[in-house]
């Protein structure tokens, strides 16, 4: 590792000595190199990053170097993948693992950094990272995968190295999230849980890794927008502690945790803190954030540390952060915090990570190259790395065969409107990418291109003019739910790849043509549209001037004095109960009689059962003051083929007084799954919020929402 301030070597020594291991050996084989004292290994060290040169791999430098502006990074360590027991022995294009070993004592390095990743049913909730071993194939996951990468790891021609193995991303993490009950649970994860075998393999690899003198295991623990909710955060670190403790392994075989493995999120928000509040909201109750505990990865791996510490995990465990891609440099990074409007507007304005959603992974457009790989960069951090190397694709953006065990996974395709794990929001991937971990070209020009800190002589500064602005933004169409817009092409010197469109200043979509259909709307809403055209080396254009619209009314708006608010209790949208809090405010300036009020929530019932059953759990009022029932909806209409009815025994809602929380739930009389994702009246929100898609109704006039 190039260790700033640390290390006597010049800026591209590794480079050179990349360059000339690649000119001495041939790709898959290598000359062992003899080096004193490689016969006995040195006693492990608190931190194996301080005061080390670590391995530069030269498949992926040689890779790197062959791009326009690539070699200002071609130097820099990463990581080694063992994604698949072929792996172990070399694959073409591909040296092995020993190969490698070689390669790296004759570079001088001291330090090798390797992932293992190939457990049994490997990555339940990803296609595009599934692996060649199926669920219950433990077995053949010890003695084919994890038994001879000991083997070769525990070579003695090897003991000089400080070997770095970062075990098993996103397995233990899935466990906590995606194994049942929530947005994100798959049938994979279940049966991943069910069996053990996730913890079994885990466990096993760090008995036997953790038995190597020099070898310092890493576990994986995903990052701050996966696992920093209170309701994720303590699980996961006692989930951690249960597979350190499995199949013979102990905390001690546990040397650190590593954060952000493959992913963007940033390692500091420089300009919002989660403890700020705008107009009484707190950030934490913004759309970005939505409740977490945490806005970047600095601040979740101290505190993660903390808390496996006090899990029992070794007081001086250290922590990795992968910052290969989450820069999220370039013209779109904000200069500073974003308006004191709302909340919203101050994290989407001033938030450096510019991903639609935190829960988008693969190949994200607009990443940039992040931290180089430095040591000790912060207290109780032992290193930032390249774990991904830049460059690898994180999947496919349409199906492609292949023979590594590499499923098609949505999350990839542009144009997937996502599922519950991003919140039903567009993916952000980039076009045209091939299988995970095949060298993605398109990729990696953009992440020099929006490097942060800035690339010395990184790739696109020849190219430095914006296209055009684009011109005749119109309105071609609109309806109570999609708004289609139309423009004329703007023009570049190098050429247009594509354009932004913004609704209120927010980007909500990409397109490569001069037309979009924005479906993300509400019936008689205002709008502001905007377009901004850009090319290859990330320049951008300037926005359009404004193309306003109002989208058409649904069926009926009410203006009345009353309006609803609501807010989303339930975690999956495809279980079978429909689960809500609603509350009442009386917005006018006399008490009205609650016994003329009733409230409408809008649904589908997604076949099965037409009878439902519902329930209130609490009421501020009292559920015995709160009257429910399903009734079907006379014209069925988008996202509406029934509705619950809220109504009150009795009562007077005080101007400007609130119901009260209102706890609800809907069930099917077969308790079939639902799929709530299209339900007319249903949001994301977790924290109360106006709901215009709920009507309140006093005796039949609408006196509040929009009716479907």
């Amino acid at each position: 590792m190039r260790i700033r301030g640390t290390t006597p070597h010049a800026p591209h020594a590794l480079r050179r000595r990349a360059a000339a291991a690649l000119s001495a050996l041939v790709m898959g084989a290598a000359l062992a190199v003899a080096v004193p004292g490689q016969a006995s290994a040195a006693a492990r060290v608190d931190n194996p990053y301080a005061g080390a040169t670590a391995y530069v791999n030269p498949d992926w430098s040689a890779r790197a170097a062959a791009e326009p502006g690539g070699d200002v990074i071609a130097d820099e360590p990463s990581f080694v993948w063992m994604d698949r027991i072929a792996a172990i022995g070399g694959t073409p294009g591909a040296r092995g693992l020993r190969a490698h070993l070689d390669t790296a004592v004759s570079q001088g390095a001291d330090l090798f950094q390797v992932v293992i990743y190939n457990l049994p049913g490997r990555d339940c909730a990803a296609l595009a990272s599934n692996g060649e071993l199926g669920p219950t194939e433990l077995s053949r996951y010890k003695d084919d995968y994890i038994d001879p990468i000991a083997g070769i790891l525990g070579d003695p021609a090897y003991a000089s190295l400080r070997i770095v193995t970062l075990i098993e991303p996103d397995s233990l993490p899935n466990l906590v999230t995606n194994a049942g009950g929530t947005a994100g649970s798959t049938p994979e994860c279940a049966t991943m849980k069910a069996n053990g075998n996730y913890e079994k393999g885990i466990g096993y690899a760090l008995h036997a890794l953790g038995a190597i003198p020099n070898v310092y295991n890493y576990v994986d623990a995903a990052h701050h927008g996966w696992l920093g909710w209170d309701s994720n955060f303590v699980p996961a670190a006692q989930q951690f502690k249960k597979a350190a403790t499995t199949e013979g392994a102990t905390v001690s075989d546990v040397h650190g945790f590593i954060v952000n493995t493959a992913n963007y999120s940033a390692l500091k928000e420089p300009h919002f803190a989660v403890t700020d509040s705008v107009n009484g909201a707190t950030v934490r109750q913004s759309r970005w954030v939505d409740w977490n505990y945490y806005v970047d990865e600095l601040s979740f791996a101290k505190a993660l540390r903390t808390e496996l510490v006090r899990q029992g995990f070794a007081s001086d465990i250290g922590m990795l952060i992968d910052t290969a891609r989450n820069g999220w440099g370039g013209s779109s990074r904000p200069a500073g915090p974003g308006p004191l409007t709302s909340a919203d507007a101050y994290v989407d304005g001033g938030r450096t990570d510019r991903r639609i959603h935190a829960g988008n992974w693969c190949n994200q457009s607009g990443a940039g190259i992040g931290e180089r790989p430095t040591a000790a960069p912060e207290p109780g951090i032992d290193a930032y790395v390249w774990a991904k190397p830049p460059g690898e694709s994180d999947g496919s953006s349409e199906p492609v065969d292949n023979d590594e065990g590499k499923g098609f996974d949505r999350m990839c395709d542009p144009t997937y409107t996502g599922n519950g794990r991003n919140g039903f929001n567009l993916t952000g991937a980039l076009p045209d990418s091939p299988v995970a971990g095949h060298w993605f070209s398109g990729q990696f020009q953009e992440l020099l291109r929006n490097a942060h800190p800035p690339l010395d002589g990184g790739g696109g500064e020849d190219d430095t003019q914006a296209p055009t602005v684009p011109t005749n933004l119109r309105v071609t169409a609109k309806s109570s739910s999609s708004v289609t817009l139309a423009w004329t092409a703007s023009t570049d010197d190098t050429g247009v790849t594509g354009y932004d469109v913004l609704r209120d200043g927010t980007r909500v979509g990409t397109t490569a043509t001069t037309t979009y259909t924005d479906t993300g709307v509400r019936a008689s809403t205002a709008y502001s549209y905007s377009v901004r055209a850009k090319d290859a080396a990330g320049n951008v254009s300037a926005g359009t001037p404004a193309a306003q619209v109002t989208t058409e009314a649904g069926g009926g708006t009410g203006t009345g004095a009353l309006k609803a608010e609501y807010r989303n209790t339930d975690n999956s949208p495809t279980d079978n109960q429909i689960r809500m809090s609603l509350r009442l405010v009386n917005t006018g300036s006399a008490a009205i009689d609650l016994s003329t009020v009733t409230a409408r929530y809008w649904f589908t019932s997604d076949g099965g059962a037409s009878t439902f059953g519902t329930a209130c759990d609490y009421a501020v009022l009292g559920c015995g003051n709160v009257t429910h029932g399903v009734r079907p909806v006379s014209t069925p209409a988008t996202g509406a083929g029934h509705y619950l009815e809220v109504g009150f025994g009795g009562g007077s809602l005080a101007a400007g007084a609130t119901s009260g929380e209102i706890q609800l739930r809907i069930n099917k009389s077969d308790w079939s799954a639902f799929q709530e994702s299209d339900d007319y009246s249903r949001s994301a929100n977790t924290a109360f919020a106006d709901a215009p898609r709920i009507g309140v109704f006093t005796g039949t006039t609408l006196a509040w929402g929009t009716a479907p």
